[in-house]
């Protein structure tokens, strides 16, 4: 079973600066999709960026140009590097594994199967 764990949430004012990773148990195949979600209370989970073999990225239009997903398949690890934080981007972000999945519009990681794997979470909260 592929597990997943976040780490780098935190505190930060508008126009502050955060770096989340996500490290996974094991080494995940190339035809894994990475992504981010993230989640607000009383709002639905809505995807924020994804990728695919380390190059093939998507993202959300609220992100984009603040935000770069990059992946260390050696390091089994996946980074969000997020600049320019809004009060908007408040929540708390997952990272999600998604086998035979694909990166679509939105930064979300597409599969038909379901058959998705997600971490625990980290909270980021953004004040102004």
């Amino acid at each position: 079973q592929v597990q997943l764990q976040e780490y780098g949430g935190g505190s930060v004012q508008a126009g502050e600066s955060l770096t989340l990773s996500c490290t996974t148990s094991g080494n995940l195949a190339s035809s894994y999709c990475l992504g981010w979600y993230r989640q607000t209370p009383g709002k639905e989970r809505e995807g924020v960026a994804a990728i695919e073999n380390d190059d093939f990225t998507t993202y959300a239009d609220s992100v984009k140009g603040r935000f770069t997903i990059s992946q260390d398949s050696a390091a089994n690890t996946l980074y969000l590097v997020m600049h320019g934080l809004k009060p908007e981007d408040n929540g708390t972000y997952y990272c999600l594994a998604v086998p035979g999945g694909s990166p679509t519009t939105g930064g979300r990681c597409y599969s038909p199967w379901g058959n998705d794997y997600w971490g625990q979470g980290t909270q980021v909260t953004v004040s102004s």
